[in-house]
């Protein structure tokens, strides 16, 4: 029943991710924009370009506003994420304890060491 859970969530956060990559990908690019016009706007000296660069900053702001969908879509790539650790996790923890020989006597000499 774990893994139908994990497989559900990680289903709906991979649907999720899928359908809000448009404005990742927009959001991103005007992140980068706004960055760049960061940069020039501190290195500009005349007031002219200064506002210019602050008026183009403010309408880059504007539209990276219009991609706010894609903080749902961060949300799910973390999501799937998770899912995607809990479920490697489960399998190889199940696999230690069945190969390895060894784990009963570490688990013995760990209470040993603690008397």
């Amino acid at each position: 029943m774990k893994r139908f859970g994990l497989l559900l969530a990680g289903g709906i956060a991979a649907f999720i991710l899928l359908s809000t990559i448009g404005p990742m990908v927009g959001l991103l690019v005007s992140v980068v924009l706004l960055y760049f016009i960061f940069k020039q706007f501190l290195k500009t000296k005349s007031i002219g370009g200064r506002i210019g660069l602050g008026i183009i900053g403010f309408i880059v702001l504007i539209a990276s506003l219009h991609n706010v969908p894609a903080i749902i879509g961060i949300a799910a790539a973390y999501v799937l994420y998770l899912v995607y650790k809990k479920w490697n996790k489960s399998k190889v923890s199940k696999i230690i304890e069945a190969d390895d020989p060894f784990s009963n006597f570490e688990k013995q000499w760990s209470e040993l060491k603690q008397y």
